[in-house]
């Protein structure tokens, strides 16, 4: 980029802060900004539950970077409490609000990239706006929930949703000495997972007297003089002190819609490979846009860290003319239930029926995480998904105590490499598995 090159950023935390440092590292001289609309920049947002559960002590704990660093580091300028409120694509301008004072000003960019990330989903059901329910997406939003743990004395928490932060939320609420409840609509946890694998997560939370309550949406919310009832669909009255919603979460796409840009069918931001946008002068990335899924080819949005960040650097590499495209989604992701980890990359049995693949085959082997002959084996239990006419490996998921993630972070860059479960079969491999 030329010396005159202004680049604005809509958004930090993932996908914008990553943008704004690979930016910075690229071109010396262009001018970057920032606009953040809350209060930090670049944080933590997977740590926000355990911060909740008092494991994360230190909020400090949870930024990853701060203005001053990013000024200090990189000199890039950063504006929080700066909400971008309109794109004008013809002048080449955005408008802004200054949260504090109530100002809005325009900005001219020669690139702007979109990283508004996604909001929490809040149904319109009855009750829903009652103090005590909650949803967690910022460090504001957890250090809420803390104190209202601490000045109601709560005893019973109700989790809506049974997704991956609904399940790390209703550890953190156990441990702080909460009696939890999960209501989950679906008819098993953790939906991206198949139902078997799924139902090892709900047998560790009974264990440990958490309520998992499946096949019946949250309906309403009452308060009475005890506190708060959660009435679900199918008939149920769960009494609760606290309430989080963790209903998944949708596309911040209404800034890129009002200006016109392309949405997909799911109301992310639609993007090419280079996290263009439908304006040659915008890109978008992170959890606001639609990409494509690696091993099916559908469109979807995949709200994951580990995407935004690449997706960030990737769209840094479009604007300075450097080489190089998004290869797509495997939603990868791990969680920790207690002490049971699950983890799951590419396509899913449910998924690939849903789309009407017919062409594939599961395996479910249950190794030590290592060899027998030493103490302390724990058993993994691991399904593997491939394409039955070559071997292409689709996807996989497992779950066990230890060793998890590092078989499906194996298996995951096997599916980057259209690898196949003969390449499995001679992947030379640290020598850990227990023989099968």
């Amino acid at each position: 980029m030329s010396d005159s090159k202004r680049v604005l950023i809509v958004g930090g935390v993932a996908g914008g802060a990553s943008c704004a440092a690979r930016l910075r590292r690229l071109d010396e001289k262009a001018a970057i900004v920032v606009f953040e609309r809350g209060p930090y920049v670049s944080f933590a947002t997977c740590g926000l539950p355990y911060y909740v559960g008092e494991v994360i002590q230190d909020e400090a704990k949870l930024l990853v970077a701060t203005p001053e660093s990013f000024r200090a580091r990189f000199n890039i300028e950063v504006r929080t409490h700066s909400e971008v409120v309109r794109i004008d694509r013809a002048e080449g301008e955005i408008e802004v609000r200054d949260l504090g004072s109530g100002r809005v000003y325009r900005e001219p960019y020669d690139a702007l990239v979109l990283a508004p990330g996604a909001e929490p989903i809040r149904p319109p059901l009855p009750g829903i706006d009652l103090p005590g329910v909650f949803t967690l997406r910022t460090i504001p939003d957890s250090r809420r929930i803390r104190d209202w743990m601490v000045e109601k004395q709560a005893r019973r928490a109700v989790v809506a949703g049974g997704g991956f932060i609904g399940l790390e939320m209703a550890e953190n609420l156990s441990r702080r000495g909460l009696g939890v409840t999960i209501v989950e609509m679906a008819d098993q946890l953790l939906p991206p997972l198949d139902p078997e694998m799924a139902e090892l997560v709900r047998q560790r939370l009974v264990a440990h007297r958490v309520g998992v309550e499946l096949g019946g949406a949250v309906a309403a919310f009452e308060q009475t003089g005890e506190g708060l009832v959660v009435r679900t669909a199918n008939g149920r009255a769960l009494p609760a002190d606290i309430v989080i919603l963790a209903l998944g979460v949708r596309p911040e796409s209404e800034l890129a819609q009002a200006a016109g840009l392309d949405l997909g069918a799911r109301g992310g931001i639609r993007v090419d490979e280079r996290m263009r946008t439908s304006d040659p002068r915008i890109w978008a990335v992170g959890d606001a846009v639609e990409t494509r899924d690696l091993v099916t080819g559908e469109w979807g949005v995949v709200p994951l860290a580990g995407p935004a960040n690449r997706q960030g650097r990737i769209a840094a590499n479009a604007i300075c003319g450097r080489p190089g495209g998004f290869r797509g989604v495997q939603a990868t992701a791990v969680c920790g239930v207690f002490g049971l980890t699950v983890a799951m990359t590419g396509a899913s049995e449910k998924m690939l029926r849903r789309i009407g693949w017919t062409n594939y085959q599961a395996v479910y082997v249950h190794p030590g995480h290592h060899v027998g002959y030493y103490p302390g084996a724990q058993p993994i239990h691991l399904k593997l998904v491939f394409r039955a006419s070559d071997g292409r490996i689709l996807g996989a998921q497992a779950v066990g105590e230890e060793g998890v993630e590092r078989r499906i972070d194996v298996i995951s860059m096997a599916i980057q490499k259209q690898g196949t479960v003969f390449d499995l079969e001679e992947a030379e491999l640290c020598y850990t598995a227990a023989h099968n």
